[in-house]
């Protein structure tokens, strides 16, 4: 079994071998050194914390501290076979833009986020009336950085919209992949993007 969160498991499983990637949110940099290490990845970060850039660079990892917009405006089109936003998207002002720009910097974005429309989540709002803390993610409502709510439903639908297709979408209740309803059944969504 990988040391690694399931979505960044899933996520590692679709990275090509030796390939080029960068990590936006970073944080402490599991993921770029799990794909250095075992699939010859090389890679980039970029993260907002300090602590996680710290950690990065403990790694031995190439990261670069600041804020996504920031970031991706100094890569040039096409400059990565994958470009990489773990747990990250629900904490975005703009997410068209970043998504844009991911499919702008890379060949491929990978996507991975919880799904509120897990059954727990329905269930909880439904019975007591209140948001429920993200699965695979808890977290209260009002903590900084805020978060918005969303399923995987309505993810594929922002990418139909958006006319960025879905190559391939991993739906995950911890480790286990979901193939029957999973927007009901999955904890966490991971999805592939191409232009």
């Amino acid at each position: 079994m990988s040391p690694l969160r399931p979505d960044l498991h899933a996520i590692a499983g679709l990275v090509p071998q030796g390939a080029t990637a960068l990590d936006l949110g970073c944080g402490d940099g599991a993921l770029l050194d799990y794909l250095r290490r075992e699939k010859s990845v090389r890679g980039r970060g970029i993260e907002l914390s300090e602590a996680g850039v710290l950690a990065c660079v403990r790694r031995g990892l190439s990261v670069r501290q600041g804020s996504l917009q920031e970031g991706l405006a100094d890569y040039p089109d096409g400059s990565f076979d994958c470009v990489i936003l773990a747990q990250t998207l629900q904490y975005l002002d703009d997410p068209t833009w970043v998504l844009g720009e991911m499919l702008r910097v890379g060949r491929r974005a990978i996507v991975s986020f919880p799904n509120w429309g897990y059954w727990r989540c329905r269930l909880e709002l439904l019975a007591r009336g209140r948001i429920p803390a993200a699965p695979d993610l808890p977290q209260p409502w009002h903590d900084i950085p805020r978060w918005q709510a969303l399923t995987a439903a309505d993810f594929a639908d922002f990418c139909r919209r958006q006319g960025m297709a879905v190559g391939q979408a991993i739906y995950l209740a911890g480790a286990r992949r979901v193939g029957v309803w999973p927007n009901l059944r999955a904890k966490t969504a991971v999805f592939a993007l191409q232009r």
